[in-house]
C-alpha cells in the first residue's frame, strides 16, 4: 500500500496533469493490450516513479488501476456496479448528498419566456480558466454559472462560438474576475463552508427537466438515457433526452458525462469522447480512493 499525502493537485498543476493523463489515455486507446507502467512513462519522457507519483497524486489510484477504468468495457462495468435509479435517488434524498449539491446550494432556471428571447437584455460574463480537464470556458450571469465548455478536443474558438450561439442576443463581457470565486468552488479549490457555485440554467423547459435529472446522479455513479426519460415522466422520449443531454451548456457541473447508453456504450459527448472517458475514470477512481482506509490507495 502506498500513502498518498494529497489527492488533489494544486490549481496551477491541474491543467498540466490533465494533459499528461490525456496523452496516457491516447496511448492506452491505441494499444491492443494493457501497457506496463515503464512503457507508458517512457513514451511520455518520464521515469516510472515520477509518472506513478504524478498520476496517483492527481487521480488517487495507480496508473495500472486507472487503466482498468479506461478499458473499453468499463462503461458496462459501471452500469452493473454503479447504476443509479433516479426515482430511488429522489425518494432517498440522494440528490442532496452528492458532490454537486454540496457545492451548489441553489440553482435557478430561466423562465420559458426569457429563454424564447434568446438572451436579449441579458449580460453574460465569460473567462478562460484551467481545470482538471484542460482549458475551460466559463460563462455566467449575475445569478450564477450558465455555461461551461471544455476546449481540449474541439479548440477554443469552437468552444466560444458554441456557447455564444446558444444565447445570440445576449451581451457578452469578458470578466473572469467576476466568475473566479464560483469557478474555484466548482472545481474544489475553496475549502471554506461558505463557498458555492450557483447555476443559472438557460434552456427550454424539457431541457431543464433533463438537466435537473442529471443533477441527481451522484459522483462516481452512472445512469442511462432511458432511465432519465423514465424519471422525468417521458419514457418514450429517449432520443429527445439524448439531444437535451448533448445540449447541456454547463458540462461537468451538470454531469451529462454520467449518462450512458442502455447497452453500456458511452454514447456521444459534445466536447469529445476522450474528455467523457477521463471524467468517468476520474470520478470512479476518486470514489475508490475515498473508500480506501486512512486515505490510502493501492499501488496495484
Amino acid at each position: 500500500m502506498t500513502q498518498i499525502a494529497q489527492l488533489s493537485p494544486a490549481p496551477e498543476d491541474q491543467g498540466y496533469h490533465y494533459q499528461v493523463m490525456r496523452r496516457a489515455i491516447a496511448l492506452i486507446d491505441e494499444a491492443e493490450d494493457p501497457k506496463q507502467l515503464d512503457w507508458i512513462a517512457g513514451e511520455m519522457g518520464m521515469s516510472a516513479a515520477h509518472f506513478q507519483r504524478l498520476f496517483s497524486r492527481w487521480v488517487g489510484v495507480s496508473p495500472k488501476r486507472y487503466q482498468q477504468y479506461l478499458m473499453l468495457d468499463q462503461a458496462k462495468v459501471m452500469l452493473r456496479d454503479r447504476f443509479t435509479t433516479l426515482a430511488a435517488a429522489h425518494e432517498l434524498g440522494l440528490s442532496g448528498s452528492g458532490r454537486l449539491h454540496d457545492l451548489f446550494l441553489r440553482w435557478e432556471a430561466m423562465s420559458p419566456g426569457e429563454f424564447a428571447r434568446k438572451g436579449a437584455g441579458l449580460t453574460i460574463y465569460w473567462g478562460w480558466f484551467d481545470s482538471p480537464f484542460g482549458p475551460t470556458l466559463v460563462m455566467g450571469t449575475d445569478k450564477g454559472i450558465c455555461g461551461l465548455a471544455l476546449s481540449s478536443e474541439v479548440g477554443e474558438d469552437a468552444a466560444m462560438a458554441d456557447l455564444c450561439s446558444r444565447w445570440p442576443l445576449a451581451d457578452f463581457v469578458e470578466a473572469p474576475a467576476r466568475l473566479q470565486a464560483w469557478v474555484d468552488a466548482a472545481f474544489g479549490r475553496r475549502k471554506d463552508l461558505e463557498a458555492k457555485a450557483p447555476l443559472y440554467l438557460i434552456g427550454a423547459p424539457f431541457q431543464i427537466k433533463v438537466w435537473e435529472a442529471l443533477l441527481s446522479i451522484p459522483s462516481g455513479q452512472v445512469t442511462t438515457y432511458s432511465e432519465i426519460a423514465q424519471s422525468i415522466g417521458s419514457p418514450r422520449a429517449v432520443r429527445a433526452v439524448g439531444t437535451a443531454v448533448g445540449r447541456n451548456p454547463v458540462s461537468w457541473l451538470i454531469p451529462c458525462h454520467r449518462a450512458l447508453r442502455k447497452s453500456g456504450g458511452l454514447g456521444g459527448y459534445h466536447w469529445g469522447l476522450p474528455v467523457k472517458r477521463a471524467m468517468l475514470a476520474f470520478e470512479a477512481a476518486r470514489a475508490e480512493a475515498q473508500m480506501a482506509p486512512s486515505g490510502r490507495v493501492s499501488a496495484e
